[in-house]
């Protein structure tokens, strides 16, 4: 038996897409003009592209229409898309490594290779890393303002592996997570792959808007809050120290998990103390090296409350069994010999010094950042699409990201996010200026 004939509109306006034929930032004809065009039922042109919206090809906006998505970057922002491989400066993804990163792995690994227990590194190790490392790792929290015992610490391979952990171990299918409105994509995806429902908070004040969120409380049963205090991904806001109160004393009224993601915290100096330090007992605190260290350097950690590590060590062994012993070594050394610290201090000035040739060169445009952050956000004119001007910046040789992959509301903002970390900066100037130069285009 045939499709049913909307199903083969469906199919045929997806397939335009897909290929091209139908390219991002297209105007698609009215609902009523579509149903005209193909004969159908108001209703029916509306079931179509709601299957469209659903499948992430197209998104419609009130009063405007119905426009074609960028389909060159996928709902879960992952890094199989080929940009490496093309002549692209990448503002999409940070991976801020500085000069002189692959003298100091040779070193390491020359190091590492005088050492005696060799051996043990090609064996199985502890489910949540060996106790000395642990220990090893709990002593640099303690210089970020977490105290803990090393068996508080689980080493993970990375912290998106540590999102996972806590996530799989903690909460179960069909759980609400708040989130805010704008958060980081790779938590977007592990809630959908763990069937978890996410429930979108929004912004007053530069941050999570603590009112919204206790009347969503109020209304639904929420398990858990996922948040980025110091240094959110993508607006870059550090939350007072009066906020990260506030949401401890509703995360007890209420019984939530807080799952506390530190990826990017490294790059705020003197931000107040994390959530994990003001309430331990109901606080999962997930971070790792790859943006202070190395990206490819897949070492992350998770702190937790005792009660809890039984089952986090239980989800380590069912997905990697254990973080390689060679890759945790390297990292824990870097951490007794000043490595990490000092690159973390490093990485600071480098942000800070992209902050301020974006703000040279984005001269007029409004944008949300911090000072030494490796990202910003630029909110688009109400005459500029987030997807066009992606397409047109991709034609000139730049990537960045639209709002799609960090919105957890309906509505998609249009804006972009803007990487800085990745390029040299010669190259970074270059794609500041194009964007510069093709936002103004678009907007004329």
């Amino acid at each position: 038996m045939g499709l049913p004939r909307y199903k083969q509109l469906v199919e045929k306006l997806a397939a335009d897409i897909r290929s091209g034929r139908c390219p991002s930032g297209t105007r698609l004809p009215t609902h009523r003009a579509l149903a005209a065009q193909e004969g159908l039922a108001l209703a029916t042109a509306t079931r179509v592209y709601a299957e469209l919206a659903a499948m992430g090809l197209v998104s419609g906006e009130s009063g405007r229409g119905t426009y074609v998505r960028n389909a060159a970057l996928p709902v879960g922002l992952g890094i199989d898309q080929p940009l490496l491989g093309q002549d692209l400066i990448d503002l999409n993804f940070n991976n801020p490594n500085l000069s002189g990163q692959g003298h100091m792995l040779r070193d390491a690994l020359r190091q590492l290779a005088l050492v005696g227990e060799l051996d043990s590194l090609l064996c199985y190790q502890p489910h949540g890393g060996r106790l000395r490392e642990r220990a090893m790792v709990a002593g640099y929290l303690a210089d970020h303002g977490l105290q803990v015992v090393a068996e508080q610490v689980l080493i993970v391979n990375g912290a998106q592996h540590g999102l996972a952990v806590a996530m799989m171990a903690m909460l179960q299918p069909g759980d609400a997570v708040a989130v805010d409105a704008l958060t980081y994509p790779g938590f977007k995806v592990l809630a959908d792959t763990l069937h978890l429902t996410l429930l979108p908070v929004p912004q007053a004040a530069g941050w999570t808007d603590l009112d919204a969120l206790a009347q969503l409380c109020r209304q639904r049963k929420v398990r858990a809050v996922y948040t980025m205090p110091t240094l959110h991904n993508p607006l870059g806001w550090v939350m007072p120290a009066t906020q990260r109160q506030q949401l401890v004393a509703l995360a007890r009224q209420y019984g939530l998990l807080l799952i506390e993601d530190a990826a990017y915290a490294f790059l705020a100096d003197g931000a107040p103390p994390p959530l994990a330090a003001i309430a331990p007992e109901l606080t999962v605190y997930v971070s790792g090296f790859s943006k202070s260290v190395a990206t490819g350097l897949r070492v992350g950690y998770v702190v937790a409350p005792p009660d809890w590590r039984a089952a986090m060590e239980r989800v380590i062994r069912a997905t990697v069994w254990n973080t390689p012993a060679v890759m945790s070594a390297l990292a824990c050394g870097w951490i007794a010999d000043g490595t990490v610290a000092r690159l973390q201090a490093e990485k600071r000035q480098d942000a800070a010094r992209r902050q301020a040739m974006a703000a040279e060169v984005l001269t007029g445009i409004a944008y949300v950042s911090h000072p030494a952050s490796y990202f910003l956000w630029l909110p688009l004119p109400p005459a500029v699409r987030a997807d066009p001007l992606v397409a047109a910046l991709r034609q000139q040789g730049v990537a960045v990201s639209p709002a799609a992959p960090f919105a957890s509301t309906v509505h998609v903002p249009q804006a972009v996010r803007l990487a800085l970390g990745s390029p040299g900066l010669p190259a970074l100037q270059q794609a500041l200026q194009l964007v510069q130069q093709v936002l103004g285009n678009l907007g004329d």
